[in-house]
């Protein structure tokens, strides 16, 4: 099927994220292992470190824009908040990170523990936080979980640098309680939920969206749209094309292809190569 593209790939969308970057971002995941206090935790504090400091220099010889550090390795997750010794571990392993690399460095603290993001964020000197769920309600499989646009706006605003929001609609691994079109939850989330970027994302981790749907919204905002679930090498350079920039992370950049595992520098590279090199056009 073909359709219009929907911006030309030098487009980034506007705001403050995508003035952040010199061109479309393309971004890499720091999967963290079970922090202390999860259940899976069997590794301290400094092997911990040592591992986030790795897989962001990984990422940084790969080109790749910035990287999101994510306690992925903590399941089962909360919905909404976190336990003292989670937000401690990820302040540290940020601020660490923060430290090893020059790339823009993002937090997300699953499922939805915006506050905690944000506070990490503003304390390890990071630049954004990917939230899942700042406005609608979602029914996921830790719950029930409701937006928190406005309590996240005043936080952010009491702060006195900026850290920068990227917002999900329809979200991956979670359903929204009422049938809004994408485009008009893309526009929402822009126009009253205070985001810097919005996140498209397919059913699951492994699911990248439809190129489809990327488009609409895409033409539906003017802030940058990022594509958050399963990109891969087949289908990366189309992807960024269409979007404001992607989010790599699944199991085609993970050594062994072990989905949250340690990550594939090499096949970083690849990813980032072919984007850059892409010629403007349609998807193939």
């Amino acid at each position: 099927m073909e359709y219009r593209l929907a911006r030309s790939q030098d487009w980034r969308g506007e705001g403050p994220l995508a003035a952040m970057f010199p061109h479309k971002p393309i971004l890499g995941m720091i999967h963290m292992p079970a922090l202390p206090t999860a259940p899976a935790n069997d590794m301290a504090m400094d092997e911990l470190i040592a591992s986030a400091v790795a897989e962001a220099k990984k990422l940084e010889r790969a080109g790749l824009d910035a990287a999101i550090v994510e306690n992925v390795g903590d399941a089962p997750f909360f919905r909404d908040s976190v336990p003292p010794a989670t937000v401690a571990a990820m302040a540290v392993v940020v601020r660490e990170v923060r430290r090893a690399t020059t790339m823009k460095i993002g937090v997300n603290i699953l499922r939805n523990s915006w506050e905690a993001a944000l506070s990490v964020a503003y304390v390890a000197g990071a630049d954004f936080i990917r939230c899942n769920v700042v406005i609608g309600a979602y029914v996921t499989d830790q719950g029930i979980i409701q937006g928190c646009a406005a309590e996240l706006a005043r936080l952010r605003a009491s702060l006195d640098r900026p850290v920068l929001v990227c917002g999900d609609i329809h979200v991956k691994h979670a359903y929204p309680l009422y049938d809004v079109p994408i485009d008009d939850a893309a526009r929402d989330l822009a126009e009253r939920g205070g985001a810097d970027a919005v996140i498209v994302s397919g059913a699951r981790s492994p699911d990248p969206p439809t190129f489809e749907t990327v488009a609409l919204v895409v033409q539906s905002v003017r802030l940058p749209v990022l594509v958050g679930s399963g990109v891969g090498l087949s289908n990366v350079v189309d992807l960024y094309r269409i979007a404001g920039g992607v989010i790599l992370g699944e199991a085609d950049f993970k050594l062994g292809r072990k989905w949250g595992g340690p990550s594939d520098e090499e096949a970083y590279a690849r990813a980032v190569k072919a984007c850059r090199e892409a010629p403007e056009g349609r998807p193939a």
